[in-house]
């Protein structure tokens, strides 16, 4: 190699930005790998599959000449090359295409594979609708444990009101002790002896809500003839059953 001269015109000509011989190097490999790619592929022997395929390619691509006997009997019965087949000219005009299996699965495999894939979408849409059914259920269970409890808050509110009531009648009457402990609301701080006597007289009563409520209604109806729906006490029973509508809330709206 011939050692360059860094003082000669072809020398300060060439471009010496940095980083431009680095690209230009990069470029060059490129194109030259490519080039080397386009030989090798040229120059590649094609193998017996792909040779007998651009053959089968070939020859299904090309119409069908007088050599071919079938071509040749249509033409001895009047066909004409481009006219459909039928009496009237209602068939096929081109050939039935030619579906040929390069793979090495087995017949049938893949009906098998289509088979599967809708099994396995079928699944997937069951999967789904038992989804939004649970879904469904949990929303219908979740309004209806609102809708209880709400009921349960409202009964809840009448049994006291109910109480109340109870308590000032039977005052008004100079009734000291309730018929039953719970027919009166306790106050919320009493002196009691200990706290076994005030948990067995909160447990003495097994009943319900509705079944405090119906009961308490049905003394303050008999003894006070007070009806707490109407918010009045009447002149006695046959003034409450003429007067007042029934005996619970739902019979009052």
């Amino acid at each position: 190699d011939e050692e360059e001269d860094y003082m000669s015109d072809l020398f300060i000509k060439q471009d010496v930005r940095p980083g431009l011989p680095m690209v230009r190097r990069v470029k060059e490999a490129i194109q030259k790998e490519e080039k080397q790619k386009e030989a090798n592929e040229k120059n590649r022997q094609k193998s017996i599959k792909e040779e007998e395929k651009e053959r089968r390619d070939m020859v299904l691509k090309s119409a069908l000449g007088n050599e071919n006997k079938g071509f040749a009997l249509l033409q001895k019965m009047g066909y004409k090359s481009g006219q459909a087949l039928g009496k009237s000219g209602e068939g096929i005009v081109e050939p039935i295409p030619l579906n040929i299996k390069t793979g090495l699965s087995g017949l049938g495999h893949e009906e098998l594979k289509k088979r599967k894939a809708e099994e396995k979408l079928e699944n997937y849409r069951q999967k789904l609708h038992m989804k939004k059914q649970a879904n469904e259920q949990a929303a219908d269970q979740f309004r209806i444990r609102f809708k209880t409890k709400q009921e349960e808050r409202k009964m809840e509110g009448d049994l006291r009101k109910s109480q109340r009531a109870c308590q000032q009648l039977d005052m008004q009457k100079d009734i000291d002790v309730p018929k039953e402990t719970w027919f009166w609301i306790e106050p919320e701080e009493e002196d009691k002896k200990d706290e076994e006597d005030k948990e067995d007289e909160s447990t003495s009563s097994d009943l319900s809500v509705p079944e405090k409520l119906q009961v308490l209604t049905a003394y303050l109806r008999e003894e006070h003839f007070y009806c707490i729906w109407c918010g009045t006490t009447y002149e006695d029973s046959e003034d409450l059953s003429s007067n007042c509508p029934g005996d619970s809330a739902a019979d009052h709206d």
